[in-house]
């Protein structure tokens, strides 16, 4: 009976963390407003003009990041361009031709298909040749920005402990919106072309339109273009946001009134990190806490810090980049 007092208690806990981080979570998606140009009470058209497109939501996010946190969005920019500098040209142009391909068999045009599945194919054979011993070729790259989680620890720890019980009681769905409220990142999504795959289908896809089974052909390529491996990497931004706060300390450090409280912001957002999750079994995290105490403790003296805060710098930055090295399990 305890037991089953205690188990119901704790269900009531999760299930008020859930509607609190619901509602947290509804705000957030909320929180673009009204779009630009739109005020309130303003007069209604006198004409019914055409509809006009949907507005894009990811850009104004972006452009709002650059004006709010330079810092986030500038890594975002960063990332993008670093990723989308190693994606193969051929193997974006197979997928292209097999689109192409599927628009073609769509159409009952057997001709324009089966060329544009030739197209693919050679597309293919280079590649093969090109990396015989890759599995993978990046075609496509998305880098975003997701941060809901919480500024405060304290909040962040509840959550956790919300959702492990919540797990314990295989209330996966609660769960799982719990997990979601602590993201906070920058996501580097990368979709790639599967060699060991994709040229079968190609060639299966041939047979059959040669066949004159033009449904079947276009159901492989479907599959084909559908299946293609996805693969995500994270960059915290509580370690961007500290990056960002041991440059601006730096920049200030002869004046310990403004460089110390930095530092703290540093050493704040590098525990957020840590209680969020990312590689949060990393030694590196107490290495980065004693340093940050250690060059506090320099700042409020009279030497000079300067070597002090680049081999700080260089540290974190290392650990960025690990981060987004790092693959998830």
């Amino acid at each position: 009976m305890h037991n089953q007092t205690k188990s119901s208690v704790s269900l009531i806990k999760v299930e008020f963390i859930f509607f609190i981080v619901s509602c947290l979570l509804a705000v957030a998606g909320c929180s673009s407003g009204k779009p630009n140009g739109v005020t309130e009470g303003s007069e209604p058209a006198k004409t019914s003009p055409a509809p006009a497109p949907a507005p894009d939501f990811q850009k104004q996010h972006e452009q709002a990041e650059e004006e709010l946190r330079p810092g986030i969005e500038a890594e975002r920019q960063k990332d993008q361009k670093e990723a989308e500098q190693g994606l193969d040209q051929d193997a974006i142009a197979a997928i292209g031709q097999t689109d192409t391909a599927i628009k073609a068999i769509a159409a009952n045009n057997k001709n324009d298909a089966m060329a544009a599945i030739e197209a693919a194919t050679g597309k293919i054979n280079i590649l093969l040749a090109r990396n015989p011993a890759s599995g993978l070729i990046p075609v496509h790259v998305y880098v975003g920005v997701i941060d809901v989680a919480p500024e405060d620890i304290k909040a962040i720890d509840v959550i956790v402990q919300a959702a492990t019980d919540a797990t314990k009681q295989r209330h996966l769905p609660g769960a799982r919106l719990l997990l979601a409220s602590l993201v906070s990142e920058l996501r580097i999504q990368t979709t790639f072309l599967p060699l060991a795959t994709y040229p079968a289908a190609l060639q299966q896809a041939a047979r059959l339109l040669d066949q004159g089974k033009n449904q079947d052909a276009g159901t492989v390529l479907l599959r084909a273009v559908n299946t293609l491996v996805i693969d995500d990497r994270v960059v915290p931004i509580p370690l961007i946001l500290a990056q960002a706060a041991i440059d601006a300390a730096n920049a200030q450090r002869q004046n310990k009134n403004v460089a110390l409280p930095l530092l703290q912001t540093a050493k704040n957002e590098a525990n957020r990190s840590l209680h969020l999750g990312y590689m949060s079994d990393d030694p590196e995290y107490k290495a980065l806490d004693n340093e940050i105490s250690t060059l506090e403790s320099a700042v409020k003296g009279t030497s000079d810090t300067s070597s002090m805060f680049s081999h700080l710098r260089d540290r974190i930055a290392a650990f960025i980049k690990r981060q987004k090295e790092h693959k998830p399990s």
